[in-house]
């Protein structure tokens, strides 16, 4: 037989409490880059990851996570970042919200297009915002991808003032996707 309570006794007011959560992108690997930079179509080649991909500013709104597999057994975790704008740490085109996505990861990955007329310029507004942002962020490993290099006939690295690690690549064709993959995952060790 089951035993029910006979008398109850007369509750109190309860408390209420609004508590605001923030999620933050658990990866190892950032991809940070302007918009249409080709970060989406480079996590779509590498990963598992199925990010819309189109040829207009700001497809991708939500970071995309992919996990990249390299040599037999080994993986890392990479997420997509939507494209970064000057002043994006004060805000500008949801950037301080983006930024905080890549708090958390170990490296960076800049991904410049290679028919950007000044690589430099680009690079140091994605650099000076993520300073902006945090200054630690920049003092994670990091690496350049010039990317969308099947678009010219012939490309030519771009100079950059810092000593930087930079690989061309296309996302489309494949080339020196492995070579990006391998420098990548250099940088977790």
């Amino acid at each position: 037989s089951i035993t029910a309570p006979r008398v109850a006794n007369e509750g109190k007011k309860g408390e209420s409490k609004t508590i605001e959560l923030e999620l933050k992108v658990l990866a190892d690997v950032g991809l940070v880059g302007l918009p249409n930079a080709g970060k989406s179509t480079f996590i779509s080649k590498v990963s598992n990851a199925k990010p819309k991909i189109a040829d207009y500013p700001f497809t991708t709104l939500v970071p995309n996570l992919g996990i990249v597999r390299y040599q037999e057994y080994k993986t890392f975790v990479i997420a997509d970042i939507p494209g970064l704008i000057k002043d994006a740490s004060k805000g500008k085109g949801l950037g301080s919200i983006f930024l905080k996505h890549i708090e958390r990861t170990k490296a960076l990955v800049f991904m410049i297009d290679v028919n950007d007329e000044d690589a430099q310029k680009t690079f140091d507004i994605l650099y000076n915002e993520l300073k902006s942002h945090k200054a630690q962020l920049v003092k994670k490993p990091l690496l350049v991808l010039i990317t969308k290099t099947d678009t010219l006939p012939s490309v030519s690295i771009p100079k950059f003032s810092k000593k930087l690690q930079i690989i061309p690549i296309s996302s489309v064709s494949g080339d020196s996707i492995p070579k990006a993959i391998s420098e990548i995952s250099k940088l977790l060790t």
